[in-house]
């Protein structure tokens, strides 16, 4: 079956895209013999080629984005003559931390959005950055090798990172990042998808139906469109702007017989 008959089944032109460009790194994995590479994927695109891959029964791959609790991965491929374990001792090959420190007088300043504002500025694509972990008085961004060099010399010629110290270091050296969880109760009629959905993106239950059918919902981790889905305690649900969850407990009922439920929400 070639390249086209493949991709038929694809309705959308970016996801048909993106399958092109996996099918060309599985082409060249094959041919060269070595490993090959996407850029940064979200977890549309890791669903979406995690069951590309399945269908066509190829197993020589993984996804990784630094650490195990990262959001954002690339798609490795490996050849024949490697296993797993041993494509794993190449991350460094492929991929860095940008550590930036900034100033005790700007503790608690910079959020996500402004150091990954900060990057798309200098002109980098959204594709060759992974997660940005961000504490009070630094950040720690995986990159792609191919735009650390450049980052590291055009960072401090923003004012918000004047006065930062900026460094690269190896991404084996990358610890597990702290996840940092609020609590919020909220109040559903069932705990069907489509209600916990509303609740959490706070709008009515037929604008959550469209945030589903727009594929931007994540039953952990994979995509997930169906509003009758059954959510049930422990699951991780993503809504794209959104944030992410974790749906932690059922504390109670109301007398109208309501859910109240726990539900830990991702900053």
């Amino acid at each position: 079956m070639n390249k086209q008959e493949l991709l038929n089944d694809y309705k959308k032109q970016d996801d048909r895209l993106l399958l092109a460009k996996v099918l060309d790194k599985l082409e060249f994995s094959k041919a060269r013999n070595k490993i090959e590479n996407t850029d940064f994927l979200n977890l549309y695109e890791q669903d979406l080629v995690d069951r590309f891959l399945k269908k066509l029964k190829f197993t020589n791959y993984y996804f990784f984005g630094g650490t195990s609790e990262a959001e954002r991965k690339i798609l490795i491929i490996y050849p024949e003559k490697l296993t797993e374990e041993m494509a794993r001792k190449n991350h460094d090959k492929i991929m860095s931390v940008i550590k930036i420190k900034i100033p005790v007088e700007l503790n608690n300043e910079y959020d996500h959005r402004r150091y990954l504002g900060a990057i798309i500025k200098l002109g980098i694509e959204r594709e060759k950055i992974g997660d940005i972990s961000v504490r009070s008085t630094s950040a720690e961004i995986i990159v792609k090798n191919e735009v650390k060099e450049f980052l590291i010399q055009n960072l401090g010629s923003l004012t918000r990172f004047s006065s930062a110290e900026i460094s690269a270091e190896n991404i084996n050296d990358l610890k597990k990042i702290e996840t940092q969880k609020i609590e919020i109760t909220e109040i559903v009629a069932s705990l069907r998808l489509d209600n916990i959905v509303a609740s959490l993106a706070r709008t009515s239950r037929n604008k959550a139906v469209d945030i589903l059918e727009q594929e931007r919902v994540f039953l952990n981790f994979k995509n997930e469109i169906k509003p009758s889905k059954q959510v049930k305690v422990g699951d991780i649900i993503t809504i794209r702007g959104k944030g992410r969850f974790e749906f932690k407990e059922i504390s109670g009922n109301t007398r109208k017989g309501r859910f109240v439920i726990k539900v830990d929400k991702y900053v």
